[in-house]
């Protein structure tokens, strides 16, 4: 939704294509859809990127220059209890996306990968350049797969594409099963909240609206080859086609205690806590090198989490109010 308020506010014709589905509540996402319907630019059609007509006919009948997949089954813990959402939206309709712009000639294709691609890597910060072959989750496998997928296409058909390695996004609009609602909910509802590894973690919260900036900054510049690839020392990041990565996160890893106090400075209540230990497919901290965003993109996101946390909870009580 914050992508496409950006690109529809600086005039660009968008097709948005989602099937709403019940993950969670599917009101939160009808009053995200009911942000950019006014737009005389915009254009929605409710369908499911894993039907695979669906997407050659939306490929034929619009013609879209550019395409930006921000579609995924997502969450760490999820992907424990139901894989097949992951395999179907994460890899087939992920598949179809590629074959859409295969053969109706798209210039760019971006698309989210994830930080937790990473998975057991514990050299920081997290760098594109570094070995990614060892994730501790389907949904980080499928992320990487997302990754290997593009490069084929890349190299076989001169696709453009570009993947985004998103680090903790927060922000209005967020995700009820991510750790902001939950925690700013059980707050204001006096019900203990659980914190896991004991609260010794580390995330790179980004906020919502540099994650959305960067974004449209990298579908501006179309993926090019790295003259400087060498097949005897093969970068990840980069390659000798059309492909590239980047992280898009904040540079400025956080204890999750730092992150709740935070919260319950905001809400002026403290939260009730319920250690546990790590939860299986989690990772210890995440830390983004944004270095190759700002060489090649001149961006890298600035909204400090006091500041981003303000503007989350104060979204979250007028949303709730209603």
């Amino acid at each position: 939704m914050h992508v496409t308020l950006i690109l529809l506010k600086r005039g660009d014709q968008v097709i948005g294509i989602d099937n709403l589905n019940d993950y969670y509540d599917p009101h939160l996402k009808y009053a995200r859809l009911a942000q950019l319907t006014p737009y005389q630019n915009f254009k929605f059609i409710q369908g499911d990127i894993t039907n695979r007509q669906t997407i050659e006919d939306l490929f034929v009948k619009e013609k879209p220059s550019r395409v930006i997949n921000l579609a995924a089954q997502a969450g760490v813990r999820y992907s424990l209890e139901n894989p097949y959402a992951y395999i179907q939206t994460n890899l087939v309709g992920f598949g179809n996306l590629l074959e859409g712009c295969r053969h109706n000639g798209i210039e760019h294709f971006v698309y989210a990968s994830s930080s937790s691609v990473y998975g057991s890597n514990t050299n920081k910060p997290f760098s594109v350049h570094d070995n990614v072959d060892h994730p501790v989750s389907l949904y980080a496998a499928s992320k990487k797969a997302n990754e290997l997928m593009a490069h084929t296409y890349s190299h076989l058909y001169g696709l453009p594409t570009t993947g985004l390695r998103y680090f903790t996004v927060y922000g209005p609009w967020g995700r009820p099963d991510m750790s902001p609602w939950l925690f700013t909910s059980a707050i204001l509802e006096d019900r203990p909240i659980d914190v896991f590894n004991h609260g010794k973690m580390q995330r790179d919260f980004t906020y919502i609206d540099d994650i959305a900036q960067g974004t449209v900054r990298v579908l501006d510049r179309i993926a090019t080859s790295n003259p400087s690839f060498t097949t005897d020392a093969p970068d990840p990041g980069t390659s000798y086609a059309p492909y590239r990565i980047y992280n898009i996160g904040n540079h400025q890893p956080v204890e999750l205690i730092t992150f709740i106090k935070t919260i319950e400075t905001c809400l002026d209540r403290e939260a009730r806590k319920n250690y546990l230990p790590m939860q299986l497919g989690d990772v210890i901290a995440t830390y983004a090198d944004v270095d190759d965003l700002k060489r090649d993109i001149s961006f890298e996101p600035k909204i400090d989490l006091t500041t981003g946390i303000a503007n989350w909870v104060a979204w979250y009580r007028n949303y709730t109010a209603r």
